[in-house]
């Protein structure tokens, strides 16, 4: 691996992807796999996760490793796109404008809410009986 340019980390839901990016060819290693094999053949996760090259050009100057942990798949997807856009945004200053407008510097809040004693699930409650 060349010397790194930049590590970045993102999160979303309960999964946390961190970044290192390296001058190379542009290959993208997710979890030691690559991306289409991480994902296999949902195209719409790596379509998320991918979202932030749409508004950059400098991909093929770069290598992406990416660690990513906790969650669910989809959860990944949205973690691993906020990490690229947050290492597209340390290595090419200008793209901040265009990755804020499209959303991809924010952090998702949206988190699975507790479930509460005396109920079934968070929200959910159980039958009522009048009689």
């Amino acid at each position: 691996m060349n010397s790194v340019s930049c590590i970045t980390a993102g999160r979303r839901k309960n999964a946390v992807a961190r970044i290192k990016v390296s001058d190379g060819s542009g290959k993208i290693i997710i979890n030691n796999k690559t991306i289409d094999e991480y994902f296999g053949g949902l195209e719409r996760l790596k379509k998320t996760a991918l979202k932030p090259f749409d508004f950059w050009n400098g991909v093929r100057d770069y290598d992406f490793y990416v660690n990513v942990k906790g969650g669910g798949i989809s959860g990944q997807a949205g973690a691993i796109s906020h990490s690229l856009a947050r290492a597209i945004l340390k290595l090419n200053e200008p793209s901040k404008a265009v990755l804020k407008k499209e959303g991809l510097l924010t952090r998702d809040p949206r988190m699975v809410e507790r479930k509460k004693p005396g109920r079934p699930k968070a929200r959910k409650r159980f039958q009522f009986s009048k009689r």
